[in-house]
C-alpha cells in the first residue's frame, strides 16, 4: 500500500461567495459547484441533517484542488474564530507561485490582509503570508533559482 498524493483540502466557510472570489482573485479556477444533503451526506461527515454547498477550485494543470464548503445545516454555533499562526490544528495552505511580488501586489489591490512582508528564506525561497476571508491563511512561496 502506498499513498499517491493529497487529493484535496476542504475549507469550511460561512460566506461561500466571498471565499470563492478570494481564490479566483488569487488565480485558481472553478472546477465544479454542487450541493449535497441527505442520509449519505450526514453519515459521511458524522452530522445529522447535513446540507452543504461546495465549490471546487484548482490550478489550470489540475494538480491542486480546494473544496470550499458552506454548511447550511447544521450551522456552527461559534461562528468565525480568527486563528493565530500558532493556533493548534491546520493553519494554512501553502502555494508555490511565480513572481511572488506580482501575486502579493494583486492581492493587496483587492484588499487582502498581507500580514508578513515578503521574506527570503536562505537561498531557496521567498515567502509571504496572507489572510483571506474568514481567517483563511495562505503561505506563498517562490522558489529561488540558483544559476
Amino acid at each position: 500500500m502506498k499513498i499517491k498524493r493529497i487529493d484535496h483540502v476542504g475549507v469550511i466557510v460561512n460566506d461561500l461567495a466571498a471565499a470563492k472570489e478570494f481564490f479566483l482573485d488569487f488565480g485558481l479556477e472553478v472546477k465544479g459547484e454542487w450541493e449535497m444533503e441527505g442520509e449519505l451526506m450526514g453519515y459521511a461527515v458524522g452530522l445529522n441533517d447535513a446540507k452543504v454547498a461546495c465549490v471546487g477550485l484548482g490550478t489550470t494543470d489540475g494538480q491542486t484542488w480546494i473544496e470550499l464548503i458552506k454548511f447550511y445545516t447544521p450551522s456552527d454555533e461559534k461562528d468565525i474564530q480568527q486563528p493565530f499562526a500558532n493556533t493548534l490544528g491546520l493553519r494554512h495552505i501553502a502555494f508555490t507561485v511565480e513572481d511572488i511580488e506580482a501575486v502579493v501586489a494583486k492581492l493587496k489591490k483587492k484588499g487582502t490582509d498581507i500580514f508578513s512582508e515578503i521574506q527570503q528564506y536562505e537561498e531557496s525561497y521567498k515567502l509571504c503570508y496572507v489572510r483571506g476571508p474568514e481567517g483563511i491563511i495562505l503561505e506563498l512561496a517562490e522558489e529561488i533559482s540558483v544559476d
